[in-house]
């Protein structure tokens, strides 16, 4: 522990499991008072150094609650998303409309609850999750959410654009294909439709990273770290690829 983030007061959200807890953890270790929030509180169970919120990022009754009973933040963390596979084909009104309120609306809703304390203090960074799919790269059987997290990355340019002279900061990272909970449930799934191994899945994942290896949540919460604290002071509006050269 270095204190990079010594002073600082961040809230997470889907700090329950894989990247956003990773992050949580990270933010603790580096010295920030950190709120790690889930829909599922008891995913939160084993994160030291915390403070355990239950929150539904997809209720703007509940997001704004809670920002109340916060108050004023310097980093916030969004990294509440879903992955629905399949074409347009296979993507119903419903897929569209869950995927875009959970992965890009909850967003807004964590960033305009948040967004007045930040301003009041004279500054703070807000860090989006975004993809590697997406504006940066089309992946086959991505199509609704490659264009939710394209839709991030324009959130994330047009938040940094609009308060970049009152202290604000917005920038996204894109990871790559991360080992993660829920990458195991979904190579499950296309095992179980596709009639594949687990195994035959799971290398078809490790194959399309130039490294030869899956990252870890770990690697993507060392950035955010850096995005988060006054280390990256000049940085904004900017994505942020983290994808073991799956975008060259």
């Amino acid at each position: 522990m270095s204190g990079r983030l010594k002073g600082k007061t961040a809230v997470v959200t889907a700090a329950g499991q894989g990247i956003g807890r990773a992050i949580a953890a990270a933010f603790a270790a580096e010295g920030a008072t950190v709120y790690a929030t889930d829909l599922d509180v008891a995913k939160l169970d084993g994160l030291a150094r915390v403070k355990k919120r239950r929150l539904d990022v997809r209720s703007t009754k509940a997001v704004n609650a809670f920002a109340g009973k916060v108050g004023a933040i310097d980093i916030l963390c969004n990294a509440a998303g879903f992955v629905h596979h399949g074409t347009v084909l296979e993507c119903s009104d419903a897929d569209w409309e869950f995927s875009f309120d959970l992965n890009v609306k909850s967003m807004h809703r964590t960033i305009a609850a948040f967004l007045p304390g930040m301003l009041a203090k004279g500054g703070g960074s807000i860090v989006n999750i975004a993809s590697g799919a997406g504006s940066v790269r089309g992946i086959p059987n991505r199509y609704v959410y490659g264009a939710t997290k394209a839709a991030v990355i324009g959130l994330t340019k047009a938040v940094a654009a609009d308060f970049i002279k009152k202290g604000i900061r917005a920038n996204a990272i894109c990871p790559g294909t991360i080992q993660s909970p829920s990458l195991d449930e979904r190579i499950a799934t296309l095992a179980r439709t596709t009639g594949q191994s687990v195994e035959a899945v799971r290398q078809a994942f490790i194959d399309r990273q130039p490294m030869g290896r899956l990252g870890t949540a770990e690697e993507i919460a060392w950035l955010a770290v850096y995005l988060g604290s006054d280390e990256s002071s000049y940085t904004t509006g900017q994505i942020h690829l983290a994808d073991g050269g799956f975008a060259l």
